[in-house]
Formats: structure tokens, C-alpha cells, sequence
């Protein structure tokens, strides 16, 4: 059974197989997003680290803590030995609280049963390393999944991603937005990652399907859970033309602590992260947060102000966390800069115009007409300018595509 699961993941000989069971195990034990399992893995490889904290709810600690510091914790080889014994102490110290919060699950660990209800589902299960490890993953460090488990993904192929995440009670301007960007990320060959959830990731989803692109659903809860059950349908048909993946293993629940815990895999899948609609309190947001954090560029599309499910959108531009949405395609053009590594700024398609900065430019614009051209001492006349303040409005506004000179005069573009 495990040999059928890790070679739809793992190449042959690249992860030993009690590396593969400890990482499924750790699963099974930790929350996601484990800072603690997360650097216990990372520094003592996830069969050395199972083992240790065994010996270590049998035993206490100490032995976990030497270790860590042998691992490579801060000291180094020539370090004294009461210096080292006393940092051990402290490590070991540390650990207790975590060590408290796996106690009850390691001790009812199943991994046989695990890897049955992987079996039924037909997933596979995918571990750091692999070619098929989403990008951007390893990103979030130590507290990145240890294992993942997807149902799909077989026409999946390494491109920009556009994160789509929004209120689940969207509005239909919202809805519209959401069809929008992700019409344009589709057209630029990008992949649409979402949540699978009602709303604006369901019309992110949809949209992809329905152009016959391939999409991402990160889902909160095991890989056999298709949460919403409303959305079941949809969610088989992302199985078959893009991919489900999940952190839990099969079986468990979604639950609030896990939605937020997923949308840390939503932002480090995308390339860039858009928010189409949020309230003041919206999961979308925490998105937006681990996206920051992982310094990827944050969009927001603005709403009504007036709106309710525009308030999260409004805050985060407000604050600086995310740039505007001018454009639908704004998202997919600045997921293609990322990828390419290409930091260029684009060039406005539509001037903005400083005629309300400029009085004497909005004095000198009024003073045209768009159908027959305006000779300048017209303009002086109408505007009230001085001949040499109206030749300078002018020429400042045709530089901003304001207005055109021709043959007999001025007029408006």
C-alpha cells in the first residue's frame, strides 16, 4: 500500500521508507502549522525525531534536548561541556509544551489506518523534495505541512499562480470581480488557487473549469473531506482537471483553526494573492497576512464604501498591505513579473490626468472644444491666461495625452 502511495509521489530511492511512515505519522500528530514538529524534523529527519519524543514522553525531555544542541543548535563542536549541558537543559525545557500537546495523539498513533483511508480515496501522498511539491512551499519554513495529500494533479504543470480568495457571501459585484480576475489570470496561463469554499472561491474555481484551465483546491480538512458538501460536485471535478491537496490526513474534520491554517497554503501557492471581497473580520484576510508575510505581492479589489464585504478590502490598501486592483488583469501581469523575476513597473494604459492639480491646465482644457480646433489667443481669451502661461498649460497637457495640437489650433482628446 505504501509502495503504491510514495511511487505516485516519491522516486524510487530518493526517501527512505521509514522516513516516508515518520512523516506520516507526524501528520497524524501535530496541527498544521507546527513551528515545534517543524524544526524537530527538520534538524533530527522526521524517523530520528518520532523516535526521540517516544523516548522522550517515556523518559522526560533531557535526552530530546542533547539531541537538538548535538544537531547543531547555536553552540558549536568546542563549545564547553557545562555550557552545552545547561543549553541541552534549556531546550529540553522548551520542548515541555509541546511535548504536553502531542502526548494524547502519539500514543493512539495509527499510521496503518491512515495510509487504509489514503488507499480508498485513491490520493497520493506527496513529500517535500518531490517534483510535484508545490512551489513555493518551502517558503513558510518551519512551519510548512511535513507531508501532502492530493487527489489529481496528473496535467499540473510548474506556472504562475494567482491565489483568488473572498467573503463566502459575496455580493454580485463581487462575484463579477472574482470571474474577472480570474478570466484574466486563465488567459495569461496562469493557475487559479483557491479554497474550494462558497463564494468568491467557488467562482474563482469555476471560472478556471469553465475556460478549461486546470485549478487548485486547498481544502481545511482530510484529502476524503470535500467541504462544502455543496460543493462536492465541483470539488470531484477539480480532482479530475487540476488538484485537490490537503495538509490533514484522510479522515480528519475541518474545523475554524484548520481554515486559517490552510490559507497559509493558499498565499505560499500563489505567486501573487488576491482578495476580491472581505469584511472587517474575513478569513480572506489572514490570507492577505501570511501572503505579506511571505513577501509576495497582495491585490485588493475595491467596492462600494458603503459596502460591508469591502471593509477588509479598503483596510488593506489603506494600510498599505495590498495594491489596488485597477485593471482585472493587474493580478496576473504582476504574477508574471514575479515568476520571470522581471521587478519593471508597467506603464499606466490610461493617463492620469493633473488637469485637477493644475489649475491653469483645467483653465486651458476647458477652453477647447473636441469637435474644431481652438487657435491660442482663443484659448488666452477664454482661459483668461497670459499668452505664455496658456502655451505652457497646454504643452504640460498634451504631455499627458490631454489634448492634441493641430494644423488651426488646440482641441480635447
Amino acid at each position: 500500500m505504501l509502495a503504491r502511495l510514495r511511487a505516485e509521489a516519491v522516486r524510487s530511492g530518493k526517501v527512505d521508507e521509514d522516513e516516508v511512515l515518520a512523516r506520516v505519522a507526524w501528520s497524524t500528530v501535530v496541527e498544521p502549522g507546527d513551528r515545534d514538529a517543524g524544526e524537530l524534523v527538520g534538524r533530527l529527519g522526521a524517523g530520528r525525531s518520532v523516535r526521540a519524543v517516544l523516548d522522550a514522553l517515556d523518559a522526560g525531555p533531557g535526552l530530546l534536548g542533547e539531541l537538538l544542541v548535538e544537531a547543531g543548535l547555536p553552540l558549536t563542536d568546542d563549545a564547553e561541556d557545562d555550557s552545552r549541558a545547561e543549553l541541552a537543559r534549556q531546550t529540553a525545557a522548551a520542548l515541555v509544551p509541546a511535548l504536553d500537546r502531542w502526548r494524547h495523539r502519539v500514543r493512539r498513533l495509527d499510521v496503518d489506518a491512515v495510509l487504509h483511508a489514503a488507499e480508498a480515496v485513491g490520493c497520493s501522498l506527496v513529500l517535500p523534495g518531490d517534483e510535484d511539491w508545490p512551489p513555493g512551499i518551502d517558503d513558510l519554513g518551519p512551519h510548512a505541512p511535513l507531508v501532502l495529500w492530493r487527489r489529481g494533479g496528473d496535467h499540473l504543470d510548474t506556472r504562475p499562480a494567482v491565489s483568488v480568495v473572498g467573503a463566502r457571501a459575496n455580493t454580485v459585484l463581487g462575484a463579477e470581480a472574482a470571474a474577472e480576475v480570474a478570466s484574466a489570470a486563465v488567459d495569461a496561463s496562469c493557475l487559479v488557487v483557491s479554497g474550494g469554499a462558497y463564494g468568491i472561491d467557488a467562482v474563482a474555481h469555476r471560472v478556471a473549469l469553465g475556460a478549461g484551465a486546470p485549478t487548485v483546491a486547498v481544502l481545511a480538512g482530510g484529502i476524503d473531506q470535500l467541504y462544502p458538501a455543496a460543493n462536492a460536485p465541483m470539488l470531484r471535478t477539480i480532482a479530475e482537471r487540476g488538484a485537490l491537496f490537503a495538509e490533514c490526513p484522510p479522515g480528519t474534520r475541518p474545523s475554524r483553526w484548520r481554515f486559517l491554517a490552510r490559507n497559509r497554503l493558499i498565499a505560499a501557492m500563489g505567486t501573487v494573492s488576491v482578495v476580491v471581497e472581505a469584511g472587517a473580520r474575513s478569513g480572506a484576510l489572514n490570507t492577505a497576512h501570511h501572503a505579506g508575510q511571505l513577501g509576495r505581492p497582495v491585490f485588493a479589489v475595491p467596492g462600494p464604501y458603503s459596502s460591508s464585504a469591502s471593509v477588509g478590502c479598503h483596510r488593506l490598501v489603506a494600510d498599505r498591505r495590498a495594491e489596488l486592483v485597477v485593471h482585472p488583469r493587474d493580478p496576473a501581469d504582476a504574477a508574471l513579473r514575479a515568476w520571470s523575476g522581471d521587478d519593471t513597473a508597467v506603464d499606466a494604459e490610461v493617463p492620469i490626468t493633473g488637469a485637477r492639480v493644475d489649475p491653469d491646465v483645467l483653465r486651458a482644457v476647458d477652453a477647447l472644444g473636441r469637435r474644431r480646433p481652438v487657435p491660442l489667443d482663443e484659448v488666452v481669451r477664454r482661459s483668461g491666461l497670459s499668452l505664455s502661461d496658456a502655451t505652457d498649460a497646454l504643452a504640460l497637457a498634451e504631455l499627458q495625452g490631454l489634448v492634441e495640437r493641430g494644423p488651426t489650433g488646440w482641441r480635447v482628446v
